[in-house]
C-alpha cells in the first residue's frame, strides 16, 4: 500500500485528485492540505510514501515546501503536480529539491497512477513534454556557460535593458565612459547580437534579465 498526501491550496483540486484516487487498491491517501506549513506539520506525525504537491501556491510555495521535506524527511519521494510547464520552474524544483517526478495538472488518472506507482519503487516519472522543456533549459544554461560573461558585463546588460545610455551606465557603475563601450562591444560579440534590442531579446531568453 503506498502511503500518499497531497497538498494544493484550492481545495476543489484536492477533492478532485481525491474522487481519481480513491478506487486505487494500492493507494491510501492519509494525508490533505492546504497550506506548506499544515504540510510539514501533518508529516511529523503521518508516514508518507509520495507527496503529492502544488507548485503556485501562497506563502511557501511548491519549490520551498519540496526544499524543506528533501531535508526533513528524506525518504519522502516528492511528485509536483501543476499547471505551469516552464522549464526553469522544474528544473529549480529538480536541482534545489530533487523531485521525483512532475505532472500537469491535465493529466488523467491512468498516468497520475501510474506516476506514483513508479516513484513509490524507486523509480522517476518526467513525461516526454516535462522532459523537453528540461532539456531546453538545459541548453539554455549551456549557451550562458559559453558566452562567459562577467557579473560586470551582465550588470551592464541590466542598466542597457533600462534604456540608459553609456553615460548614465558609467555615472551607475562608477566607471569610465569608454569602459562601458568596450563592455558593450564585448557583450555584443559574446551573445552573437548587434543591438540593443536584440541583446535584451537574447537576455530574457536566457534569464540573464527577468520580466
Amino acid at each position: 500500500m503506498i502511503k500518499i498526501g497531497i497538498v494544493d491550496d484550492h481545495q476543489i483540486v484536492i477533492d478532485g485528485l481525491l474522487a481519481l484516487l480513491k478506487k486505487e487498491e494500492s493507494i491510501e491517501i492519509v494525508l490533505t492540505a492546504n497550506t506548506g506549513k499544515e504540510t510539514l506539520d501533518l508529516l511529523s506525525i503521518k508516514k508518507v510514501d509520495v507527496l503529492l504537491t502544488d507548485v503556485m501556491m501562497p506563502e511557501m510555495n511548491g519549490l520551498e515546501l519540496a526544499e524543506m521535506v528533501s531535508i526533513l524527511y528524506p525518504g519522502i519521494k516528492i511528485l509536483a503536480l501543476s499547471m505551469n510547464g516552464e522549464g526553469t520552474v522544474i528544473d529549480q524544483l529538480v536541482q534545489k529539491a530533487s523531485i521525483s517526478g512532475y505532472l500537469l495538472k491535465q493529466t488523467n488518472a491512468k498516468e497520475l497512477v501510474h506516476a506514483i506507482q513508479k516513484i513509490a519503487s524507486g523509480g522517476q516519472y518526467f513525461p516526454d513534454n516535462i522532459l523537453d522543456a528540461l532539456e531546453t533549459v538545459a541548453h539554455v544554461k549551456e549557451e550562458v556557460q559559453a558566452a562567459h560573461l562577467t557579473q560586470r558585463e551582465i550588470e551592464v546588460i541590466c542598466l542597457m535593458e533600462k534604456d540608459m545610455s553609456n553615460k548614465q551606465i558609467a555615472d551607475q557603475l562608477n566607471i569610465a565612459v569608454r569602459t562601458v563601450e568596450t563592455h558593450r562591444k564585448n557583450i555584443f560579440r559574446k551573445t552573437g547580437t548587434n543591438n540593443t534590442l536584440s541583446l535584451v531579446k537574447w537576455a530574457y531568453e536566457h534569464k540573464i534579465i527577468s520580466s
